[in-house]
């Protein structure tokens, strides 16, 4: 077994950071920043080096969670029934794997059949149903918690309002995907374009952002459908009115929903495999679009015999299609400046519809991939998104070149400052190092007030660019000087706008030492060491004076993140820095933690449910880890206690069926006295 490297372990930290984000683009705020194939190679990756090594894996991963949370301004709903996500394969070859995988966990489970039905590319909602009626549908966000839409899902009329079956049980959970058919999304695109309104990028993001209007009457004049896929009955036995998930199909068309027609039982993975092939083309012939196959063992009883992982089922997997390639033609190459002086190339495109999206230009990373690509402007070039937060170049056609292209050379000035660039022996990077420059100043500020470090809420990239431009500011430490008047000297800053701004750069003062130490923006650094580095350095004074052996014994950091932040620490412009934001105020120290000791929660294993009376999911898994417990996310026979709060879902009915004891608010609190 490979032993763990400092680059591995960098790589990791940008991993997480990366899906983290892009997790809340997606799902809190609708406004994705990758595309579904380039996040879900980056959680693969992930997922492959947290496996390789599991030293590194740490509570926050984004692998040991389903999502993100709910965003704020809709009431947020506790779902009965988690959406769990899937897991994902790419080919038929992992598809096998999936079928050995869970062949080998239950070999009792003996031969299965499989449905297999597209997977739409929209967006879940969860109806709940009592005696037929529909009372509430909401978001899937994070799986466990989303938001109440019940008005807008009214608005789609693929939606039954009543169930069309005598009898119903008391309680129906149906899952399904909101979308909008291509032709309905590409006449909203031209109704926006007439008006001069932003066009949806593709039509999930489109189907996304109309549910989560506040006006209904928006959401019903944009039309969109509906496809049921799941059936649920909490309180009883799925089974007894259907055995499996092709029966449930057809009787959620019973009950009036609309259910993909395209869907095939299929007896052996061999047609299932047809299945895929078949619909990698004629998929492109379909009203509405999609990016998959959902596959799923047909049988419940085999399905309850499998379970599920922390984070997926056993019997269902989501087969995706590949991620998609395009020709366009370079227009033009420019360089743009990052806040660490780093200076990166980007293709400046003809526009193409790529995997849904317009993509119109493509990162070419540093000056070795431009000589590798031969790449000049001019140039006709094959872009695909797979693997990269932008698209990027997958190679050049030279048959195509027009005759007059010259080799595209890496500037020897910084095109921002024009002050020389380095290139350090060993790196394939080029460097602008003038600490004065603009474009590395207003990348310092963006980071600086970003959401992960110290969040001031309002300080968007415009005004970062003005504040430098104007030379109001010069250091991030500027900030804690501004007052209204200087504000009020920008283009469109009224009073009122300054005052909230004033306010918001006060309120960042209270952010605790990890996120400032973020802030900062030292080389390799990231939210996550940041938060390791001052568990064991409590105060900027013990961090500054540490020598790089002492860093670099942390568990997690290694030598080269020891190196970048003791050289930090030594520069004296960063020495002045941080006595400036000591005395403007700022956290930069933090309660020592007391050696561990052994608490009266030590080695036992919580997971909470429900929401609680008084206290945050959030503090009392603290109050769990600070007595020596650990919290969980799934209910096993290795779980001691279930705290249950209202409206409590299957994890509830789990503990039950396994004998674990349940607490409510008060008796864990009295537990944690004892």
């Amino acid at each position: 077994m490979s032993s763990l490297t400092p680059e591995i372990s960098q790589r990791v930290s940008e991993l997480r950071n990366l899906v983290q984000q892009a997790s809340y683009a997606y799902y809190v705020l609708d406004n994705p920043t990758m595309e579904d194939a380039v996040y879900d190679r980056l959680y693969r990756e992930l997922q492959q080096l947290e496996n390789q090594y599991p030293e590194i894996i740490t509570p926050d991963s984004p692998t040991g969670r389903v999502g993100e949370k709910p965003a704020s301004h809709f009431t947020s709903v506790q779902h009965r029934i988690p959406l769990y996500s899937l897991e994902n394969a790419f080919n038929i070859e992992e598809l096998k794997n999936w079928e050995k995988r869970w062949q080998r966990f239950a070999p009792s489970v003996g031969a299965a059949e499989y449905v297999c039905e597209l997977k739409i590319d929209g967006s879940a909602i969860a109806l709940s149903y009592e005696n037929g009626l529909l009372v509430r549908g909401a978001t899937r966000g994070d799986g466990v918690a989303g938001e109440d839409i019940t008005q807008n899902v009214k608005t789609i009329r693929s939606i039954p309002l009543r169930l069309q079956l005598k009898d119903c049980p008391p309680l129906v959970e149906v899952r399904g995907e909101a979308f909008l058919p291509l032709d309905v999304f590409q006449q909203i695109n031209q109704e926006r374009r007439e008006v001069g309104e932003q066009l949806f990028a593709n039509p999930r993001n489109a189907a996304a952002g109309t549910l989560r209007q506040l006006d209904s009457r928006i959401v019903a004049k944009r039309k969109l459908d509906f496809f049921a896929y799941t059936l649920q009955i909490p309180g009883q036995d799925d089974t007894s009115i259907a055995s499996s998930q092709w029966e449930a199909l057809e009787l959620l068309q019973k009950m009036g929903f609309k259910v993909n027609p395209n869907r095939k039982l299929c007896p052996s993975l061999a047609e299932v495999a047809a299945y895929y092939d078949l619909w990698d083309t004629e998929r492109l012939n379909l009203p509405y679009m999609t990016d998959g196959v959902v596959v799923k063992i047909n049988s419940f009883k085999q399905q309850e015999q499998l379970g599920f992982t922390q984070k997926f089922p056993r019997w269902a997997i989501a087969l995706k299609y590949a991620a998609e390639e395009a020709p366009t033609r370079v227009e033009n190459i420019t360089v743009n400046v990052g806040r660490t002086g780093a200076l990166t190339p980007l293709a400046q495109m003809r526009p193409v519809q790529l995997a849904g999206t317009t993509v119109s230009r493509a990162t070419l990373h540093n000056a070795d991939r431009i000589r590798e690509l031969d790449i000049r402007i001019g140039d006709t070039v094959i872009v695909r998104k797979a693997g990269e937060i932008i698209p990027e170049v997958l190679r050049v056609l030279p048959e195509l070149r027009p005759e007059d292209t010259q080799p595209f050379q890496m500037p020897a000035n910084c095109p921002v400052c024009n002050q020389p660039v380095v290139r350090t022996l060993g790196e394939a990077i080029t460097r602008c190092v003038n600490a004065s420059c603009p474009a590395i100043l207003k990348g310092a500020i963006e980071h600086w007030v970003s959401r992960d470090a110290l969040d001031i809420n309002g300080m968007g990239e415009k005004l970062v660019h003005q504040l430098v431009d104007k030379s109001v500011v010069h250091s991030v430490a500027d900030l804690y000087e501004l007052n209204t008047q200087k504000l009020q000297s920008l283009e469109r800053m009224g009073k009122k706008l300054a005052d909230k701004l004033i306010e918001a750069i006060a309120q960042s003062k209270a952010k605790p030492w990890h996120r400032v130490l973020y802030g900062l923006g030292i080389r390799h650094v990231g939210s996550v060491n940041a938060q390791t580095l001052t568990a064991q350095f409590p105060t900027v004074e013990k961090l500054a004076q540490a020598e790089i052996e002492d860093i670099a014994a942390v568990y997690g950091i290694g030598p080269e993140i020891a190196q970048s932040v003791h050289q930090w620490f030594r520069i004296a412009a960063n020495q002045t820095l941080i006595s400036r934001l000591q005395t403007a105020g700022l956290q930069l120290s933090q309660a020592e933690i007391a050696p561990t000791t052994m608490g009266n929660l030590t080695n036992k294993t919580f997971v909470i449910t429900g929401t609680l009376p008084t206290l945050k999911r959030d503090e009392a898994k603290e109050l769990i880890q600070a007595a020596g417990g650990k919290v969980t996310d799934s209910v096993s026979k290795k779980t001691d206690y279930v705290i249950v709060g209202a409206e409590a879902g299957s994890k509830l009915t789990k503990a039950q069926q396994l004998n674990i004891p349940c607490l409510e608010e008060a008796q864990f609190l009295e537990l944690l006295k004892q």
